[in-house]
Protein backbone atom coordinates (compact mmCIF):
# COMPACT_ATOMS: atom_id res chain seq x y z
CA UNK A 1 0.00 0.00 0.00
CA UNK A 2 1.43 3.32 -0.85
CA UNK A 3 0.28 7.05 -0.11
CA UNK A 4 1.64 10.55 -0.59
CA UNK A 5 1.44 13.31 2.43
CA UNK A 6 3.20 16.69 1.57
CA UNK A 7 6.76 15.37 -0.27
CA UNK A 8 6.57 12.00 1.36
CA UNK A 9 5.74 8.93 0.08
CA UNK A 10 4.90 5.88 2.59
CA UNK A 11 4.60 2.63 1.71
CA UNK A 12 3.47 -0.05 3.82
CA UNK A 13 4.86 -3.76 4.04
CA UNK A 14 3.96 -6.66 5.26
CA UNK A 15 6.89 -7.05 8.04
CA UNK A 16 10.31 -5.42 8.71
CA UNK A 17 11.88 -8.68 6.29
CA UNK A 18 10.16 -6.81 3.52
CA UNK A 19 10.98 -3.14 4.28
CA UNK A 20 14.31 -4.73 4.10
CA UNK A 21 14.31 -6.40 0.95
CA UNK A 22 12.62 -3.06 -0.70
CA UNK A 23 15.21 -1.00 0.87
CA UNK A 24 17.76 -2.78 -0.40
CA UNK A 25 16.36 -2.15 -3.99
CA UNK A 26 16.29 1.44 -3.49
CA UNK A 27 20.11 1.61 -2.40
CA UNK A 28 21.02 -0.55 -5.07
CA UNK A 29 19.25 1.43 -8.39
CA UNK A 30 20.77 4.44 -6.54
CA UNK A 31 24.72 3.25 -6.96
CA UNK A 32 23.84 2.83 -10.75
CA UNK A 33 25.14 4.62 -13.26
CA UNK A 34 26.97 6.82 -11.09
CA UNK A 35 30.80 7.18 -11.15
CA UNK A 36 30.93 7.47 -7.97
CA UNK A 37 28.01 6.61 -6.04
CA UNK A 38 27.62 7.81 -1.59
CA UNK A 39 25.61 6.27 0.60
CA UNK A 40 24.79 7.41 3.81
CA UNK A 41 23.86 4.57 6.50
CA UNK A 42 21.95 4.94 9.81
CA UNK A 43 22.67 3.48 13.12
CA UNK A 44 20.54 1.57 16.04
CA UNK A 45 18.65 -1.73 15.03
CA UNK A 46 16.26 -0.74 12.32
CA UNK A 47 18.79 -1.07 9.25
CA UNK A 48 20.57 -4.57 10.41
CA UNK A 49 18.08 -6.60 8.13
CA UNK A 50 19.04 -4.71 5.26
CA UNK A 51 22.99 -4.78 6.23
CA UNK A 52 22.60 -8.55 6.04
CA UNK A 53 21.03 -8.87 2.69
CA UNK A 54 23.60 -6.50 1.14
CA UNK A 55 26.40 -8.94 2.32
CA UNK A 56 24.57 -11.67 1.21
CA UNK A 57 25.72 -13.78 -1.19
CA UNK A 58 22.80 -12.98 -3.60
CA UNK A 59 23.39 -9.85 -3.13
CA UNK A 60 26.84 -8.66 -3.13
CA UNK A 61 27.06 -9.55 -7.04
CA UNK A 62 24.49 -6.37 -7.57
CA UNK A 63 26.60 -3.48 -6.21
CA UNK A 64 30.09 -2.35 -7.94
CA UNK A 65 31.72 -2.15 -4.24
CA UNK A 66 34.63 -0.75 -5.97
CA UNK A 67 32.87 2.44 -6.84
CA UNK A 68 30.31 3.00 -4.03
CA UNK A 69 31.68 5.20 -0.26
CA UNK A 70 29.72 4.46 2.49
CA UNK A 71 29.27 7.70 5.35
CA UNK A 72 27.13 8.10 8.32
CA UNK A 73 24.29 10.30 9.05
CA UNK A 74 25.16 10.20 13.16
CA UNK A 75 27.64 8.22 15.28
CA UNK A 76 27.69 7.61 19.10
CA UNK A 77 30.89 9.05 20.35
CA UNK A 78 32.57 6.20 21.99
CA UNK A 79 35.32 4.10 19.82
CA UNK A 80 35.62 1.83 16.82
CA UNK A 81 35.64 -0.96 19.04
CA UNK A 82 32.84 -0.56 20.80
CA UNK A 83 29.50 -2.37 19.64
CA UNK A 84 27.55 0.68 20.15
CA UNK A 85 28.96 2.06 17.05
CA UNK A 86 26.87 2.60 14.02
CA UNK A 87 29.29 2.30 11.55
CA UNK A 88 31.09 -0.40 13.36
CA UNK A 89 27.87 -2.36 13.27
CA UNK A 90 27.88 -2.26 9.61
CA UNK A 91 31.18 -2.94 8.91
CA UNK A 92 30.68 -6.40 11.31
CA UNK A 93 27.35 -6.94 9.41
CA UNK A 94 28.53 -6.37 5.57
CA UNK A 95 31.18 -3.78 5.23
CA UNK A 96 34.28 -5.75 6.22
CA UNK A 97 33.40 -8.36 3.70
CA UNK A 98 32.60 -6.05 0.72
CA UNK A 99 33.79 -2.53 1.00
CA UNK A 100 37.54 -1.25 0.15
CA UNK A 101 39.06 0.23 3.36
CA UNK A 102 39.06 3.68 1.18
CA UNK A 103 35.82 3.89 0.40
CA UNK A 104 34.47 3.59 4.33
CA UNK A 105 34.24 7.17 5.86
CA UNK A 106 33.70 6.50 9.79
CA UNK A 107 33.36 9.65 12.71
CA UNK A 108 36.70 10.00 13.76
CA UNK A 109 35.46 9.17 17.51
CA UNK A 110 39.03 9.31 18.30
CA UNK A 111 38.68 12.91 18.36
CA UNK A 112 39.23 15.25 21.42
CA UNK A 113 35.54 15.43 21.90
CA UNK A 114 32.27 15.05 20.03
CA UNK A 115 32.48 19.05 18.26
CA UNK A 116 35.87 18.04 17.13
CA UNK A 117 35.01 15.29 15.72
CA UNK A 118 31.78 17.16 13.91
CA UNK A 119 34.46 19.18 12.18
CA UNK A 120 36.62 16.69 10.94
CA UNK A 121 34.23 14.95 9.69
CA UNK A 122 32.44 17.98 7.97
CA UNK A 123 35.98 18.08 6.43
CA UNK A 124 36.30 14.63 5.42
CA UNK A 125 32.82 14.97 3.88
CA UNK A 126 33.34 18.58 1.93
CA UNK A 127 36.86 16.82 0.33
CA UNK A 128 34.67 14.02 -1.19
CA UNK A 129 31.94 16.62 -2.46
CA UNK A 130 34.92 18.96 -3.69
CA UNK A 131 33.38 22.19 -2.12
CA UNK A 132 32.62 23.95 1.27
CA UNK A 133 29.21 24.79 0.24
CA UNK A 134 26.16 22.40 -1.11
CA UNK A 135 24.65 23.08 -4.39
CA UNK A 136 21.45 22.08 -4.19
CA UNK A 137 21.72 20.67 -7.81
CA UNK A 138 24.32 18.70 -7.13
CA UNK A 139 23.68 16.32 -4.16
CA UNK A 140 26.29 14.80 -2.11
CA UNK A 141 24.74 11.67 -1.44
CA UNK A 142 22.57 9.44 -3.54
CA UNK A 143 20.90 7.64 -0.99
CA UNK A 144 20.38 8.76 2.65
CA UNK A 145 18.86 6.37 5.60
CA UNK A 146 17.28 7.03 8.06
CA UNK A 147 15.44 5.90 11.62
CA UNK A 148 12.58 6.75 13.67
CA UNK A 149 13.04 6.95 17.27
CA UNK A 150 10.41 6.91 19.91
CA UNK A 151 10.45 10.38 20.60
CA UNK A 152 10.25 11.09 16.93
CA UNK A 153 14.44 12.06 16.67
CA UNK A 154 16.21 10.97 13.36
CA UNK A 155 20.14 10.48 13.04
CA UNK A 156 21.06 12.24 16.32
CA UNK A 157 18.87 15.35 15.80
CA UNK A 158 16.52 15.44 19.17
CA UNK A 159 13.20 17.48 19.91
CA UNK A 160 13.75 21.07 20.56
CA UNK A 161 18.06 20.56 20.10
CA UNK A 162 19.73 23.37 18.72
CA UNK A 163 21.35 21.15 16.12
CA UNK A 164 17.55 21.23 14.57
CA UNK A 165 17.99 24.80 13.53
CA UNK A 166 21.66 24.36 11.93
CA UNK A 167 21.61 25.71 8.66
CA UNK A 168 25.88 26.17 7.67
CA UNK A 169 27.48 23.36 9.14
CA UNK A 170 27.36 19.95 7.51
CA UNK A 171 28.03 18.06 10.60
CA UNK A 172 27.65 18.80 14.80
CA UNK A 173 28.36 17.41 18.11
CA UNK A 174 25.59 16.34 20.46
CA UNK A 175 26.60 16.36 24.07
CA UNK A 176 23.50 14.59 25.29
CA UNK A 177 21.56 12.05 23.49
CA UNK A 178 17.63 11.61 24.73
CA UNK A 179 17.39 8.14 24.05
CA UNK A 180 19.75 5.41 25.11
CA UNK A 181 22.92 4.87 24.66
CA UNK A 182 23.17 7.95 26.84
CA UNK A 183 26.71 9.16 24.87
CA UNK A 184 27.11 12.33 23.27
CA UNK A 185 26.96 12.06 19.33
CA UNK A 186 27.82 13.23 16.12
CA UNK A 187 25.64 14.00 13.25
CA UNK A 188 25.02 15.59 10.29
CA UNK A 189 22.76 18.54 10.08
CA UNK A 190 19.66 18.75 8.26
CA UNK A 191 20.79 21.01 5.36
CA UNK A 192 23.73 18.17 5.16
CA UNK A 193 20.92 15.28 5.35
CA UNK A 194 19.25 17.10 2.74
CA UNK A 195 21.55 16.88 -0.09
CA UNK A 196 20.39 13.84 -1.66
CA UNK A 197 19.15 12.52 -4.45
CA UNK A 198 16.97 10.09 -2.31
CA UNK A 199 16.65 9.98 1.87
CA UNK A 200 14.95 6.53 2.47
CA UNK A 201 13.40 6.01 5.84
CA UNK A 202 12.86 2.40 7.53
CA UNK A 203 10.33 2.49 10.41
CA UNK A 204 9.57 -1.37 11.46
CA UNK A 205 7.51 -2.71 14.65
CA UNK A 206 4.70 -1.60 16.48
CA UNK A 207 6.42 0.24 19.11
CA UNK A 208 6.86 2.92 16.76
CA UNK A 209 3.16 3.11 15.65
CA UNK A 210 2.59 6.23 18.11
CA UNK A 211 5.26 8.31 16.98
CA UNK A 212 4.86 7.09 13.20
CA UNK A 213 1.39 8.45 13.74
CA UNK A 214 2.41 12.12 14.84
CA UNK A 215 4.98 11.99 11.69
CA UNK A 216 1.98 11.49 9.65
CA UNK A 217 -0.51 13.61 11.02
CA UNK A 218 1.84 17.15 10.76
CA UNK A 219 3.89 17.17 14.48
CA UNK A 220 6.53 18.99 14.45
CA UNK A 221 9.08 16.26 15.26
CA UNK A 222 12.43 16.38 13.57
CA UNK A 223 11.86 13.34 11.87
CA UNK A 224 9.04 14.94 10.21
CA UNK A 225 11.60 17.66 9.25
CA UNK A 226 14.13 16.02 7.91
CA UNK A 227 13.83 15.41 3.90
CA UNK A 228 15.81 14.95 0.74
CA UNK A 229 16.04 18.01 -1.43
CA UNK A 230 15.02 15.00 -4.12
CA UNK A 231 12.61 11.94 -3.10
CA UNK A 232 11.96 11.37 0.10
CA UNK A 233 10.52 8.01 0.90
CA UNK A 234 9.17 5.90 4.05
CA UNK A 235 9.21 2.53 4.13
CA UNK A 236 6.86 1.08 7.00
CA UNK A 237 5.50 -2.29 7.93
CA UNK A 238 1.97 -3.00 8.71
CA UNK A 239 2.80 -3.10 12.67
CA UNK A 240 4.14 0.39 12.60
CA UNK A 241 1.40 1.41 10.13
CA UNK A 242 -1.47 0.11 12.44
CA UNK A 243 -3.32 -0.91 9.43
CA UNK A 244 -2.84 -4.11 6.35
CA UNK A 245 -0.03 -3.54 3.90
Amino acid sequence: MTSTTGERRFQVLPDAQAVATEASAHLIARTENQERPAICLTGGSGPKALYALLGSRDYRSRIAWDRVHWFVGDERFVSADDPRNNMTMARSIFLDRCAPPENIHPVPTDAADPDQAARLYERELQIFYGARHLDVARPLFDLVLMGLGPDGHTASLFPGDKALDEAERWVVGVDHAHVEPLVPRVTLTLPALASSREMLFLVSGEAKRDVLSKITSGADLPGARAHSNGVTTWLTDAAAAGRPA
